[in-house]
């Protein structure tokens, strides 16, 4: 670590404020196709257990389906410091391991199946349409973790991710590329994340 990423860390741990405990990633498949940026996933999943997250997300967004089963078996085989789990378009079973990653299974398509499921339940009398509420939805979508932070790298806007559950997190954007993203991007993200305050829609 270099002098000034010592620099950023200790000012993470001087800093009253809370670190973020859920963090997600947002980048894209042609991220992954760039030398070396698994080994930088790998080091992303270090960076955020080292400075206190408890859950981290990844979203990897995709042009073509067909890109997926390469993608997810790539992903299956990095190391990780904690349990992963990955989803892919035409999974609906909820996750809760420590590292989630979805592979082009946007907000959008998770929050369909969810309504699916509560509609069936609807029609086999488990359910009355009245009692649909906030959690019943929340119980349904595949991945259950609202993020605290949200990293973006490359570009300052956001793919089709976990739509209900971002609606209060913090949003980072940085227009450097996932290839050269460091261990100093990641601390001015918490940092910047550490130096805000956080109003939850109000």
């Amino acid at each position: 670590m270099s002098l000034y990423d010592r620099y950023l860390a200790a000012r993470t741990r001087w800093n009253d404020a809370d670190l973020p405990q859920s963090i997600a990633l947002v980048i894209t498949e042609r991220d992954l196709l760039n030398p070396g940026a698994y080994s930088t996933l790998e080091a992303f999943f270090r960076w955020t257990f080292e400075n206190g997250a408890r859950r981290v997300m990844v979203y990897v967004s995709v042009l073509d389906e067909a890109a997926v089963p390469t993608l997810e078996s790539a992903l299956a085989e990095i190391e990780t410091p904690r349990e992963l789990a990955i989803r892919v378009p035409d999974d609906n079973e909820r996750v809760d391991t420590p590292i989630q990653v979805s592979i082009g299974l946007g907000g959008k398509a998770e929050f369909a199946k969810a309504v699916q499921q509560v509609t069936r339940s609807v029609e086999c009398g488990e359910l009355t349409a009245d009692a649909i509420d906030e959690p019943q939805i929340e119980q349904h979508l595949v991945f259950p973790t609202n993020p605290d932070l949200i990293i973006k790298t490359g570009a300052e806007r956001l793919s089709d991710f976990m739509i209900w559950q971002s609606v209060y997190s913090e949003l980072y954007f940085t227009d450097i590329n996932w290839r050269d993203f460091r261990k100093r991007d990641y601390l001015r993200a918490i940092l910047d994340y550490q130096e805000r305050q956080r109003r939850f829609g109000t």
